[in-house]
């Protein structure tokens, strides 16, 4: 990625695709990414980014808005951690044959963790859950949803995957972040259908949406959704 600036305006260009259109993405950390097609000189994205200044300027204020509901965890008694989108009490319990359980409405977690490794062991701990769990279930809807989106995934991982939800690859991979276990069910298909329609259409296009629109046509409230609360599925 490129640093660039246009006017008050700091970016991350891309590398050019096969697309016909530049698409501009306010990435969940604030970062403006912007992807134009492959024929593009940077002088000529400069001008796209300027001339689409003031629907930066409105979506950057939605982000800011969204992300100062930002959620702080702290690992102790009584504190609720999200799994498919309902919220579940932490207990810290000794003697338990495993690290980490969901029992009985809680997420159980050895106080050896803690005591032993701290916050940071803590937080591996629940990350190897979701990224376990979601394995599972995002397997099982990519599976679901391929057949009617008329597609092949290759692959599928579950990892830390930085500031992006998902990601579909031109090799047909796909990676999901361990956070969308947070969300609800409804949301995790969204962004499952999502991904499978970036094998149509690597952008953000018309095009693009009418495919998400075959697949799930209420798509537009699950996106709102993951919009206004997506903030919120982190600790």
């Amino acid at each position: 990625m490129i640093s660039r600036r246009v006017r008050d305006i700091d970016y991350q260009l891309l590398p050019g695709a096969d697309r016909k259109t530049t698409d501009i993405v306010i990435e969940r950390n604030g970062i403006i990414a912007v992807r134009p097609p492959k024929h593009f000189t940077a002088e000529q994205v400069d001008a796209v980014v300027d001339s689409k200044r003031l629907w930066i300027y409105k979506n950057l204020a939605e982000w800011r808005d969204l992300n100062a509901a930002h959620v702080v965890r702290e690992w102790v008694n009584g504190e609720t951690f999200l799994y498919l989108g309902r919220n579940y009490r932490l207990k810290l319990v000794s003697n338990q044959d495993t690290q980490l359980k969901l029992k009985n409405g809680y997420f159980c977690l050895s106080r050896d963790v803690i005591d032993l490794g701290g916050e940071q062991a803590a937080k591996a701990t629940l990350e190897a859950f979701y990224t376990e769990k979601g394995l599972q279930r995002l397997l099982e809807r990519v599976n679901y949803f391929a057949p009617k989106a008329g597609v092949v995934p290759v692959a599928i991982k579950v990892k830390d995957h930085g500031f992006k939800w998902a990601s579909c690859s031109k090799a047909g991979k796909l990676a999901f972040h361990w956070k969308c276990m947070m969300a609800p069910p409804k949301i995790i298909d969204y962004i499952v259908a999502h991904e499978l329609c970036h094998f149509h259409y690597r952008d953000h296009s018309v095009a693009f949406w009418n495919e998400v629109d075959k697949l799930m046509p209420d798509y537009a409230e699950r996106k709102a959704w993951l919009r206004d609360y997506g903030a919120s599925l982190d600790f």
